[in-house]
């Protein structure tokens, strides 16, 4: 166990613990829309119940990434500010990592304030800008894995290594359900869901597992 998972202020606590948490109901609210999409979604369950726990994941997902942003930002240890948490690739401390998590950010309260205006803006142009949800999920995994020393610990590696699994997992199970059409997209999902878990692999074992 590192020093700074003893260590820590009750502000780190918090902010890794909500980042933690809001990455598994990331994970949770992404698996769902990938399954919702299919026609095999349980029968028990309607698209109108299904639609209202995708939604009411996706506020608590953002609720607790709220918690997570704003205790990063008044921890002393960091001291990252503002500007920080919304403009990518700026920050001092581990730029990369924080940067990804900026621009995660980013693109979710584009999805939210849209889905607030999809009246305004029709189905269309809301479900364009819904597909940002899906370069979320990475951003959020590689933020999680890259910005904290507590990756090193056995439990938070293995939840990550879960949420990885799962995603991928969901993916492969959509494509192989998938009717005709579209190919070119089902061969740019499994091109991007096979990269992903490799280009994490060889961060994780070149970077944020070396610290000590």
């Amino acid at each position: 166990m590192t020093a700074l998972a003893v260590t820590g202020s009750p502000l780190w606590y918090a902010s890794r613990a909500s980042g933690t948490l809001a990455v598994l109901l990331l994970t949770t609210t992404v698996v769902l829309g990938i399954a919702s999409g299919n026609r095999s979604v349980p029968r028990r369950m309607g698209r109108f119940e299904i639609g209202l726990l995708h939604r009411n994941l996706a506020l608590l997902t953002s609720a607790f990434l709220a918690v997570h942003v704003v205790t990063a930002v008044f921890d002393p240890f960091t001291s990252l500010g503002w500007t920080v948490a919304v403009v990518p690739f700026v920050a001092f401390y581990r730029p990369l990592w924080l940067g990804l998590g900026a621009a995660g950010l980013d693109l979710l309260l584009a999805v939210l304030i849209t889905s607030v205006l999809r009246q305004h803006l029709g189905a269309r142009r809301w479900k364009a800008v819904h597909w940002f949800t899906y370069a979320v999920w990475p951003l959020a995994l590689f933020h999680g894995v890259g910005s904290g020393t507590d990756i090193q610990l056995p439990l938070q590696l293995w939840l990550y290594a879960g949420c990885l699994g799962t995603v991928v997992g969901a993916v492969w199970w959509r494509l192989v359900r998938a009717g005709p059409g579209r190919v070119s997209v089902r061969i740019v999902a499994a091109v991007v869901t096979t990269a992903v878990p490799v280009v994490l692999t060889m961060l994780l074992a070149t970077g944020p597992l070396q610290f000590r």
